[in-house]
């Protein structure tokens, strides 16, 4: 077992304070935004204050999910911040601890709380959030058009023009579904027609159907060389409806993958969903030392709000950087492996620079 310093425990500590007081501060601030925007949602239905508070809770982790990288970033800058105002790294240098030691136990530190947000914090997290969108639909009028992915294909209900649609295709190719089956109901459920095909040309809302056999429950089966279907879906609802990743875990991940596979459904979202998880805790590591690096190299007599500020102008450059290369990487306009690494790379580059006169500071 590893046995810890008495140096060490303080600052792993101290470090350990600063970053818990900064993650219920975003706490506090996260669950007070999305419960005003809870409140707003079910201004027009009569429901208890409950049903919003709880909603908020279950969907206040996964928003922290996303944050907690800026989280460590934020933390490091106020745990230095603290270390100058006791001149305490002054002490720490004249007892031989350099600035590369502190550095290293706060980005070892980092990484394995970056293991534990993975393999604890995401899990629960992204229970809550399906739990959420679960309890969410039932108030939403989005209920009456719903989509699932199983081991028989892709399933819609779609409720149209007072009809109710069943469609059921074994797999989709591009912005074209393949061997589909639409059975029509009226709104009691009483069959009105059977439509099958062995493509059908989603791109927009009315889908072109080719060589069609329609079906009506009283007469017999017809061959329709061109037939044109109104829906809610298009390509690109149903594929927004399979994007929300964060309600799933590990092991609804891997097995959404599976059923993916089996439709003939682009996987590329959900491995670059799957990789960025495995790549978190470095990621974690790589904005404290980034963050640790640059208030090295800076005064710690400028005001907090200098620091708060700049933290948060630091964290907006980071996330947009983040979030273009991800957006290459889905439309695989670059490998996802490159638009999930490429941002860690490029923050080690420039952290390197920093670390190289680092004990000189």
């Amino acid at each position: 077992m590893i046995s810890l310093k008495v140096y060490q425990k303080y600052i792993v500590n101290n470090f350990l304070a600063t970053t818990i007081k900064i993650f219920f501060i975003f706490f506090a601030l996260t669950f007070v935004l999305t419960i005003f925007e809870e409140i707003s949602f079910f201004k027009d239905t009569k429901i208890s204050f409950f049903v919003p508070l709880f909603l908020t809770l279950l969907s206040v982790p996964s928003i922290l999910y996303e944050v907690i990288p800026f989280i460590f970033l934020i933390s490091t800058q106020f745990f230095f911040i603290k270390l100058g105002d006791r001149d305490e790294l002054i002490a720490f240098k004249n007892f031989g601890l350099n600035n590369t030691k502190i550095l290293k136990l706060i980005s070892f530190t980092t990484l394995l709380m970056g293991i534990l947000v993975i393999t604890i914090f995401y899990n629960v997290s992204a229970n809550m959030q399906n739990l959420y969108l679960e309890i969410k639909n039932k108030y939403t009028l989005d209920n009456k058009y719903l989509a699932a992915i199983t081991e028989n294909g892709l399933w819609i209900k779609d409720e149209i023009d007072e009809n109710i649609n069943i469609i059921n295709a074994e797999k989709i190719d591009k912005n074209k579904l393949i061997n589909v089956d639409i059975l029509q109901f009226d709104k009691n459920f009483n069959l009105l027609k059977i439509i099958n095909a062995n493509e059908v040309d989603i791109t927009n809302n009315k889908w072109h159907i080719d060589n069609a056999v329609s079906s009506k429950y009283d007469s017999l089966e017809k061959r329709v060389k061109h037939l044109e279907f109104q829906s809610n879906f298009n390509y690109e609802k149903i594929n927004s409806l399979f994007s929300n990743l964060s309600s799933l875990d590990f092991l609804a991940l891997n097995k959404v993958k599976k059923d993916y596979e089996s439709l003939n459904y682009s996987t590329t979202e959900i491995n670059s969903h799957i990789q960025k998880i495995f790549s978190y805790p470095i990621y974690l590591m790589i904005m404290t030392i980034l963050s640790a690096t640059i208030m090295m190299s800076i005064k710690y007599d400028k005001p907090k709000v200098f620091h708060l500020i700049f933290g948060i102008l630091l964290s907006v450059v980071i996330y947009y950087i983040n979030h273009f290369l991800g957006v290459l990487g889905k439309n695989e306009t670059i490998p996802i492996t490159v638009s999930i690494w490429m941002p860690i790379v490029l923050l080690t580059i420039i952290s390197s620079i920093g670390l190289i006169r680092i004990n000189e500071k």
